[in-house]
């Protein structure tokens, strides 16, 4: 059987194949998955997904929900992977990125929704490690404000392009057609 790893240890690849559960391992630390997000959580992931799921169809760009392994690497040497995390949604644009276990490599968007649990590893880890690996876009999204903060790549930096709320339309950084109503995404209750 698997280990729990130590949250005050740093660990690799190798270490993250024996634990059980789900986890992310960032900078070679461990974040443990579980357990599972709320329902207001996942209807706006579902929400989004399926707004992101209808833009990209016949785009050749892939869209994908947590549970999914995104394995990261300085050197590109995947099979060794540096970081893996699981954004809630991963948006592919390169389709020979994606593999039997996940994606190798950078998505071109990512979409991280805010639990309590979470925020402060969404605001700070897996924003620099999405930085450092060039996601081009990355979307914060905030429930208890109702309000989605979209990144956009500059020069090697994110810069924050918007943020919007529950009554306006978002607007892509990079697809600049991409507008999704957030009326009906934050509508949970």
């Amino acid at each position: 059987m698997g280990n729990i790893p130590d949250s005050n240890k740093i660990y690799s690849y190798a270490d993250w194949k024996t634990w059980e559960g789900r986890w992310e391992l960032i900078n070679g630390k461990p974040y443990n998955m579980t357990p599972a997000p709320s329902s207001e959580h996942q209807f706006v992931v579902g929400e989004l997904y399926f707004a992101l799921r209808h833009f990209f169809q016949n785009k050749h760009c892939y869209v994908f929900m947590a549970p999914f392994d995104v394995f990261l690497s300085k050197h590109d040497t995947y099979e060794i992977p540096d970081d893996i995390v699981q954004p809630d949604i991963a948006v592919i644009c390169n389709k020979k990125q994606i593999v039997k276990k996940g994606c190798y490599g950078p998505p071109t968007l990512v979409v991280e929704v805010l639990s309590p649990s979470t925020a402060l590893k969404d605001y700070n880890e897996k924003f620099y490690t999405y930085q450092h690996y060039r996601i081009t876009e990355y979307w914060i999204v905030d429930t208890a404000n109702k309000m989605i903060h979209v990144y956009g790549l500059h020069e090697g930096a994110y810069q924050r392009h918007a943020t919007y709320g529950q009554r306006d339309t978002l607007h892509s950084a990079q697809f600049k057609d991409l507008a999704i109503p957030l009326e009906y995404v934050f509508e949970w209750r």
